[in-house]
């Protein structure tokens, strides 16, 4: 029976839903509930308030958290999860895998790919248009990606990365603030104060 749904909502995602307008369009002639109910077809593991948008290739063992978005374009492939509320900009590629080079003597497009290290993207999290995640990256809870970065390495929670390769900007968590004004140096003590005088008396002498 689960063969039977994930058939069904394939074929009508690749024939129908993918060619569908955009889901904020004027006229979307119903495109976001149509690639939600084929993404509740296709995927094991899929929240409900989900977006997907116009032509997004995904993986069919992808985990999507409730209220997540995809936005239009994404390539994601297998072994890619998506925590609860993430927002995925346009154009945004992810890789889980990349093609084997280590015999130079053997074509690499001949070489098979490597093994498969999962990304994983947490709650609330936003990925900028046409960013690049690499293979084996987690990304924490709250996190904000700059559009165009290239992420090659894990984003800890709460804090705005970007660049190529991107790199830490700032924390979204709250700071400590800062006065501006310098600090008085402690006071020195009665014997500091003893000895000072003691030693100016003795110069004047």
């Amino acid at each position: 029976m689960n063969k039977i749904k994930r058939m069904t909502g394939k074929l009508l995602y690749h024939l129908i839903g993918k060619r569908l307008p955009l889901s904020g369009a004027r006229v979307s002639l119903g495109a976001r509930r149509f690639r939600q109910f084929c993404a509740h077809l296709m995927l094991e593991d899929c929240g409900k308030w989900v977006n997907i948008d116009r032509n997004v290739t995904f993986a069919y063992d992808l985990k999507l958290g409730h209220g997540a978005g995809i936005g239009a374009n994404c390539q994601i492939p297998s072994g890619v999860t998506i925590g609860k509320q993430g927002m995925i900009g346009i154009d945004v590629l992810m890789f889980t895998n990349e093609h084997r080079h280590d015999d130079v003597t053997i074509p690499m497009g001949l070489q098979g790919r490597t093994e498969i290290e999962p990304i994983v993207i947490g709650d609330d999290v936003w990925i900028g248009s046409r960013s690049l995640i690499m293979k084996g990256v987690h990304i924490g809870n709250g996190a904000i990606i700059a559009a165009g970065s290239v992420v090659t390495k894990d984003v800890p929670p709460y804090e705005i990365w970007g660049g190529n390769p991107a790199h830490f900007l700032k924390s979204r968590l709250p700071q400590p603030e800062h006065t501006g004004a310098e600090e008085e140096p402690p006071a020195a003590s009665d014997a500091v104060r003893v000895e000072e005088r003691v030693a100016s008396e003795h110069s004047e002498a």
